[in-house]
């Protein structure tokens, strides 16, 4: 064994804390799951939610988007401080606040409850998604091994995103619609004391004290900015106050948050991480990705459902093949990114991306399942190489005091360009679906305009109108729509080669020796002496 490899196994062994570091891998995996499952398990429980609590049109949207509005705003405070006193400690007590969170919602008896509990869900959440990752980058030191755990843990978000919608389904067919909730419960009981056995802890730089006012100004900043961009992709108008303030004032904040950290001689978050090439790119390159793709997701659902007219389960099944390529690209992911390296892997996962979006501009107002099936594996593959790929790079360039700060970023900038995503493309379906509805033979022009709001209540106004009038608005309207889809889709297209350009300011080769910021001293072990302290 060359001196190299002896010095990896030792720095395996030494920051693993003793623990086999592929059981450490699943732990956090589950970890993972549970936080992605929680995001979209509540989405086909709202009729039942509706049915039982009665909650009125602004505690219904608050009930769904609460959870994410409020982990997205976290996950930097939570991040550094996981730096700062411990990521075990932190993911930990994500764990114990995410299962009586859950306890909370699953027996909320009115909206105001629920609304609470969903927020301590995204408390919880925002421990639990940079602890994940910052441990992760601790336990795998050495780059190879680190690539192929991130594709295990990416493919397991995969996998959970999907699989919320279905065991949501599941248990409402079976139980009340608490039991969404419930079934964290155990698997928070049997995390806690595995976790506390099997995960070690480590912290970064200890020097100066934890800036409790940047980390208040970023969360608070976060969540204006997050609220407002949710607004916007809701439809509301971009000059209204419960929009625009949010907006301004999150936005100001976070400047706010930025002069501060460079003033200051220990930051919260190293902003010179973003004078690094790869860093900065990667972080760009999980923005646009999400930017061009996440309002498609909406978008394809009510095509599937209100042009095609399947089911919600039909829908479901349409969408499994994205899942399943999802997840084989996370699992092909480290060998790619070897045989590779992160320029051309991240450039072609957004090439092909937007070569299936390219595809998909073939739907049409009838079926065409071998269309669709060809369109969704290749956008669930390209989708997750590039994510893997930027994932991966971001998360090898940070220090490793810095790990949890940089997963926070990661995921922050996930969250940022999903909610920029679905203002930035729902408006652009907007404007290209209302006109097509401006005017409609034997229809009224107060019918037109409320059918130009959306192709649900196009046929709400259709089905009320009845007759010949009320076929020609539905025909029209689902023409207009499929007009809409093709426009959002080249404007999507348009962001992915714009992210592939982006993409070639990545190293060209994966670097495989020391991460940066590891330090060789007497430990001989490649753990860092200062940089990174392990227990």
């Amino acid at each position: 064994m060359s001196g190299t490899t002896t010095a990896a196994a030792r720095r395996r062994r030494g920051t693993g804390a003793g623990a086999n570091r592929w059981v450490v891998l699943v732990v956090l995996c589950v970890s993972l799951l549970l936080v992605a499952v929680d995001a979209t398990v509540l989405h086909v429980a709202v009729p039942a939610v509706t049915e039982d609590l009665t909650p009125g049109a602004i505690e219904l949207l608050w009930i769904v988007d609460i959870y994410p509005l409020v982990c997205a705003s976290l996950l930097i405070l939570f991040g550094t401080l996981g730096d700062r006193i411990g990521r075990r400690r932190v993911l930990l007590l994500g764990y114990a606040l995410f299962g009586v969170a859950s306890a909370a919602a699953a027996l909320a008896d009115s909206a105001e409850v629920l609304i609470a509990a969903r927020a301590l869900l995204g408390v919880g959440g925002a421990m639990i998604m940079p602890a994940t990752l910052s441990i992760l980058r601790q336990v795998f030191p050495d780059r190879r091994e680190r690539a192929l755990a991130i594709g295990v843990w990416s493919a397991v978000a995969a996998v959970g995103a999907a699989v919320g919608p279905l065991l949501g389904g599941f248990l409402l067919e079976h139980f009340w619609w608490g039991s969404v909730f419930l079934v964290n419960i155990p698997l928070m009981l049997v995390s806690l004391p595995v976790g506390r056995l099997l995960l070690p802890e480590s912290t970064g730089e200890r020097d100066g004290p934890w800036d409790v006012v940047g980390a208040l100004m970023a969360a608070a900043g976060l969540f204006g900015v997050v609220l407002g961009v949710k607004r916007l992709g809701g439809g509301e108008d971009a000059l209204s106050v419960f929009t625009a303030v949010p907006l301004l004032a999150g936005a100001g904040l976070l400047v706010a948050f930025v002069r501060r950290q460079r003033r200051r001689r220990k930051p919260l978050v190293d902003l010179t991480m973003f004078s690094r090439p790869a860093f900065s790119t990667s972080v760009g390159c999980i923005v646009l990705a999400m930017l061009a793709l996440v309002g498609l997701e909406l978008i394809a659902a009510q095509y599937l459902q209100l042009v095609l007219g399947l089911s919600p389960l039909e829908t479901g099944l349409r969408l499994v093949p994205l899942t399943v390529a999802a997840m084989a690209a996370g699992l092909a992911g480290a060998k790619l990114l070897q045989r590779f390296g992160p320029r051309t892997m991240v450039c072609s996962g957004f090439c092909l991306t937007a070569a299936a979006v390219v595809t998909l501009t073939a739907m049409g107002a009838d079926d065409n399942a071998p269309l669709l099936l060809t369109g969704f594996v290749m956008l669930g593959f390209g989708l997750e190489v590039t994510l893997f790929g930027a994932y991966e790079s971001m998360l090898s360039e940070a220090p490793p005091e810095q790990a949890g700060g940089a997963a926070a970023i990661g995921e922050t900038s996930y969250q940022l360009g999903a909610g920029i995503g679905i203002a930035l493309l729902g408006s652009v379906m907007n404007a290209a679906y209302a006109p097509g509805l401006a005017s409609v033979p034997g229809v009224a022009a107060g019918d037109s305009a409320a059918a130009r709001h959306s192709l649900g209540e196009a046929y709400e106004v259709a089905a009320r109108l009845g007759g010949g009038s009320g076929e020609a608005l539905r025909v029209t309207a689902r023409h207009a729509f499929v007009h809409g889809l093709h426009v959002t889709l080249l404007v999507s297209a348009g962001l992915l080669l714009l992210g592939a350009v982006m993409a070639l300011r990545l190293p060209r080769a994966m670097e495989c020796g020391e991460p940066v910021g590891l330090v060789p001293g007497p430990r001989e072990a490649g753990v860092p002496v200062r940089a990174e302290s392990v227990h």
